[in-house]
């Protein structure tokens, strides 16, 4: 039985300087509900999975949280069994934590939502309203509209007109997307933070243009009756920046502003091995770049995202950065960012061209603490048996995608229910088949069905090899209750589908943010100790 810590010595934890991992192990619906301000999200459904890349080094201090209902008990079981050796769990979990008078945030990358908050007031970025913009069209005037979010995000919803540029490519792609120094430069996110922060990226690289922040994003150009782009493929040219002196001068400035170290290859290579550190080498530019080759052992962490999501990439506090680009424009930026919202953090020489030696963290495919493989089922021998009743099929994928197709007979089931869903049998199944979309996903839920005491357990990779063997189909919307979907998160579900009460809730939601934080979770950003 893992150890327990009360919350007013995980508070303590939190401002003592050391590194520490707050991981909420509850799964996404719960956690957007309301967690802890500094909590990772890391769920039990995932767990095996994403903590060697969250927490790669294994004797640094564990807190885990949950709904006081044991799940994170099991889940510190699993991680002392990967060989993390200082794990804890948060005494009555997060209900203690608000019976303590903390406050529980709702929503997703709070942390890094509230520096956008707090960047638009520190720094007074300009913004524009979706009237006015609109007006703009209207009477014909020029400016450039940038799309400051991932190209998915910006191929299913936009702003008409606006090409995508994520936040962390302006500064190496603004030269090739802006004709002159007069025309007016807008950024667009789907609500606020992303647009803050692209504006002020080009602001504070000194760009000559105005430079704006379309006031609530796409959800501020839907409630003022304006009509949205879908499937749009406008986005940066593809060719590489040719004349990129201007770029890497103002990006220098930056790093030196915020005195940000720039390590040579030896230097890093001592952050890299100081095994009393945790450190993460991150390669931040675009997807097509790090596929097309990158630093070994560097995870991709693309630099807009890493800003307006780090909870998903760093899951230490406390811990080390190392970024990388190969042109040392991007990694100054995006580092000018991370300073702020309180990390350490260095930018790499020689990029990703340095002679790194990096452990390779990617996690493995996981197996059973028994060290059983979980093996991808004959779907003809699965039929005969399911045919028999004499196996259970359960359909481990999200709730959405259960909803939006599954085989006839099969049940949604999610990890941290096997054990409520084990006592609702009415005798514990022999052979179970898992209808899974990864081998990995399919062995973490294997492992606890096989500790239970299920005999055999096999995984069918989704559900195509089902249809080709005539295995009907159906679709039922309503066959899971929103009690039971706690990977759903509903606060935020529906703000870009046309409800517009969603939309202003959650408008509201990230204005607010800023008031319901302590000094403490204030405190860990840097947005006044160098004003520009």
């Amino acid at each position: 039985m893992a150890d327990t810590i009360s919350p007013a010595t995980l508070r303590h934890w939190l401002a003592d300087g050391a590194e520490l991992g707050l991981f909420d192990v509850r799964e996404a619906g719960q956690f957007g509900e309301g967690h802890l301000f500094f909590a990772v999200p890391l769920p039990y459904s995932r767990l095996e999975l994403d903590a060697p890349r969250l927490a790669p080094r294994k004797d640094v201090r564990l807190v885990l949280v949950d709904e006081g209902d044991g799940i994170a008990p099991l889940a510190a079981h699993r991680l002392e069994a990967l060989g993390y050796r200082r794990v804890l769990v948060l005494d009555g979990g997060v209900q203690a934590w608000q019976a303590a008078g903390h406050t529980l945030f709702k929503g997703v990358n709070v942390p890094s939502k509230t520096f956008g908050e707090l960047v638009e007031h520190a720094y007074a970025t300009p913004h524009i309203s979706a009237t006015e913009l609109d007006q703009w069209r209207q009477e014909g005037k020029r400016f450039v509209l940038l799309d400051g979010r991932t190209l998915e995000e910006h191929h299913k919803m936009t702003i008409p007109g606006s090409v995508a540029c994520p936040n962390g490519e302006l500064a190496y792609r603004i030269g090739t997307l802006v004709p002159d120094a007069d025309v007016p430069v807008v950024i667009n996110c789907a609500g606020r933070t992303r647009s803050i922060l692209g504006a002020q990226t080009l602001r504070n690289l000194g760009l000559a243009n105005p430079v704006l922040a379309l006031e609530n994003g796409t959800q501020g150009w839907y409630l003022s009756g304006l009509t949205l782009e879908h499937g749009s493929k406008a986005r940066y040219p593809d060719q590489a920046p040719q004349d990129l002196e201007a770029a890497r001068a103002a990006a220098e400035r930056l790093r030196r502003h915020f005195a940000i170290p720039r390590l040579d290859a030896a230097q890093a290579q001592a952050w890299v091995d100081d095994a009393g550190r945790t450190t993460y080498v991150l390669d931040i530019r675009s997807a097509e770049e790090f596929r097309a080759g990158t630093l070994p052992g560097a995870a991709h962490a693309p630099g807009g995202q890493l800003i307006q999501a780090t909870d998903q990439y760093v899951g230490v506090r406390n811990s080390r950065l190392i970024l990388l680009d190969h042109e040392q424009v991007r990694a100054p930026v995006v580092a000018s960012w991370l300073y702020q919202l309180g990390f350490e953090v260095a930018v790499l020489a020689q990029g990703i061209a340095a002679p790194l030696r990096l452990p390779d963290h990617k996690a493995s495919q996981p197996l059973p603490s028994n060290g059983v493989h979980i093996a991808q089922a004959d779907v003809q021998a699965a039929i005969r048996l399911l045919t028999q009743r004499q196996a259970v099929l359960l359909d481990i994928r999200s709730s959405e995608a259960y909803l939006k197709e599954h085989a006839l007979t099969s049940q949604w089931l999610i990890r941290p229910r096997i054990a409520a869903w084990l006592r609702s049998q009415p005798a514990l199944p022999d052979h179970a088949f898992l209808v899974a979309d990864s081998a990995g996903a399919a062995a973490l839920v294997a492992q606890d069905l096989l500790d239970a005491g299920v005999k055999q357990v096999a995984w069918i990779d989704g559900l195509a090899s089902l249809q080709k063997a005539n295995w009907p189909t159906i679709t039922d919307s309503v066959s899971l209750s929103a009690a039971e979907r706690i990977d759903y998160l509903f606060f935020v579900h529906d703000r870009h589908a046309g409800n517009a009460e969603a939309a202003r809730q959650y408008l509201a939601w990230e204005t607010a943010l800023v008031a319901q934080c302590t000094q403490d979770e204030l405190g860990a950003f840097r947005l006044d100790s160098l004003p520009l």
